[in-house]
């Protein structure tokens, strides 16, 4: 494999040898099976918890909103017959909201009186439980290459974060609805919000390739960017209070607000997901490598990555940032430090390239789509689709940036090292798009300021 640019077919395919492990495994990456009973089932529950919404709360919503639920049904239900274990996670966090809101009972305040809310199930309980799983899951995970049967557990901790998170999130929707019936909306208002959809996403994201590719050794690469964004949201939590519920922006009550936002995070958590797989197949490269030299840029973009998000200007939180961005420096030069090891432990470079492809891949058409939504939703809400704020200025720049990944990948053949460093700093780009904008500038976007 070329480690600049080759010209060959679209797409990269994983080598036999490793189809063959996967196929030892039960794990079929291409055949799903036809639709059956149990896809019927499980769409029947969503089109059930659908019509029972429309009708108990036909004031709540507008006739967009009412299409976009119906819509989801449809869509959920197709997501769930492609990745199956996304049905039980569903599920189960369906019933543990519905729990939730059983034992509030129309009164916010039980969330002090009653166990399970007040330790489990809370919004701020279950995110908390998130925060911590995801650390254990990153610990764990990296403990795996020393003692490879413990790595199971890195999956089973992110399994319950992710569900913790998911119900977090669904739990504060309702929460919202109890402290005043104006105050409740989609919780993908603000940066604390819209941070932990980030993790989340990325992680699930994380285990379907995890799951697909039959390997766990990616999971200590991931895991570090979503503990990096875990840091900064209990920093944001704690410093700024900002799990507290607010009412929205005028500007955001809009339905639009239900597509543009799910789907733009989805573009941010799968970039994040194929910048640390970048960073995996360099190490891997350079797993025999005696000499520094080829790994400073490695060092120096690495750090940043799991640095993420930048050292802020703030003088009272400074020297907190210095140490953030320090440890991340120490992480990923004891990383490379043991990149033998770690190497040897990774899957092959082809596999690593196909999953980096595809994670940019299904982040381009996500983002493009949000990308095309909030141009209608400027429209709808300002009266032009586009004015060149400086989110949307950024918001085009991550766009162009991995356009041209995509173009150089398919039509003349990238790979290897070009593409696995420019999709680490494709991260770079995407983050102060997601993040920097609204630290550094300001402009119509500038709804979660720190």
């Amino acid at each position: 494999m070329s480690n600049t640019l080759v010209h060959s077919s679209p797409g990269t395919r994983p080598s036999a040898k490793w189809e063959d492990q996967m196929s030892e495994t039960g794990d079929n990456r291409v055949l799903r099976g036809k639709p059956d009973w149990t896809d019927l089932v499980f769409f029947l529950i969503l089109v059930a918890g659908a019509a029972y919404a429309i009708v108990t709360y036909p004031n709540e919503m507008d006739i967009y909103e009412k299409y976009i639920l119906a819509g989801s049904t449809i869509f959920v239900t197709w997501v769930g017959w492609l990745w199956r274990p996304l049905r039980v996670l569903m599920i189960a966090c369906g019933l543990a909201a519905l729990l939730a809101i059983g034992l509030y009972d129309g009164n916010l305040a039980q969330a002090d009186n009653q166990f399970l809310l007040k330790y489990l199930l809370s919004s701020q309980s279950a995110i908390l439980w998130m925060c911590a799983l995801f650390f254990m899951a990153t610990v764990v995970y990296w403990v795996g290459y020393i003692s490879p049967t413990a790595a199971w557990m890195g999956t089973a901790f992110t399994w319950a974060g992710v569900f913790f998170g998911f119900a977090g999130l669904l739990v504060r929707w309702r929460e919202g609805h109890l402290i005043a019936p104006d105050m409740g909306h989609i919780p993908v208002s603000n940066l604390y919000e819209v941070f932990v959809l980030f993790c989340l996403i990325t992680a699930v994201f994380y285990l379907y390739y995890e799951k697909r590719y039959n390997t766990r050794a990616l999971g200590g690469f991931v895991l570090l960017v979503i503990s990096a964004a875990v840091i900064f949201l209990l920093w944001y939590t704690f410093e700024r209070d900002a799990a507290v519920i607010t009412p929205l922006n005028n500007a955001l009550r809009s339905w639009w607000m239900k597509l543009h936002v799910p789907a733009n995070f989805i573009g941010y958590g799968t970039f994040a997901l194929s910048a640390m797989v970048g960073f995996a197949y360099l190490v891997k490269l350079h797993g025999e490598t005696v000499s520094w030299k080829p790994l400073v840029p490695l060092l120096l973009v690495g750090g940043a990555m799991v640095s993420e998000p930048f050292i802020f200007s703030d003088k009272e939180n400074f020297g907190f940032w210095i140490l953030y961005f320090g440890i991340g420096i120490i992480i990923v030069a004891c990383i490379l430090l043991a990149r033998k090891t770690i190497a040897s432990k990774l899957p092959p470079l082809e596999v690593l390239d196909d999953i980096m492809y595809r994670a940019i891949s299904v982040g381009f058409a996500f983002f493009t789509v949000a990308t095309v939504l909030g141009a209608l939703w400027a429209a709808d809400a300002w009266g032009t689709y586009w004015q060149w704020d400086p989110k949307e200025t950024w918001a085009f720049i991550v766009w162009l940036n991995y356009a041209a990944w995509l173009h150089l990948r398919l039509m003349k053949g990238m790979r290897g090292t070009v593409a696995a460093y420019w999709a680490l700093a494709g991260l770079i780009i995407t983050s102060f798009a997601f993040l920097g904008v609204n630290i550094f500038l300001s402009g119509l976007h500038s709804y979660g300021e720190l």
